[in-house]
């Protein structure tokens, strides 16, 4: 995959990350509620992002960060799938009804399948 497609997956991951920390009340309330410690697990996910977002920038780890990106993108099925579970159509937040959620799952599928194809293409 060209080292444009790289380095936007990898940005996007880097902002990402550092959101986690700049809000992470809103990431919290990502976290399924039978999950413990939700504040722990948004603190560990924006780090993770944030250090494959690094690996992906570099060449010589492109291909590592890749893998690791669409293994951690994959983890987060689990709020995803859990989110079209609970889905509230009278929910007061768009991502909080069925159609945010399989929104969710979607953008989700299409991020794994971009780090998957830099991961694939990258060595």
């Amino acid at each position: 995959m060209h080292a444009t497609a790289a380095a936007t997956l990898a940005v996007l991951l880097l902002t990402v990350g550092i959101t986690h920390f700049l809000l992470p009340s809103y990431f919290r309330t990502l976290v399924p509620a039978w999950m413990p410690f939700p504040g722990a697990l948004v603190a560990v996910s924006g780090a993770a992002e944030l250090a494959v977002g690094a690996a992906i920038l570099l060449p010589g780890s492109r291909a590592a960060g890749a893998w690791a990106a669409a293994a951690l993108l994959t983890a987060y099925l689990v709020s995803h799938l859990d989110a079209l579970r609970v889905a509230d159509r009278a929910a007061p937040r768009l991502i909080d009804r069925p159609c945010g959620a399989v929104a969710r799952l979607a953008v989700n599928a299409v991020h794994i399948a971009w780090a998957v194809a830099v991961a694939v293409t990258a060595g």
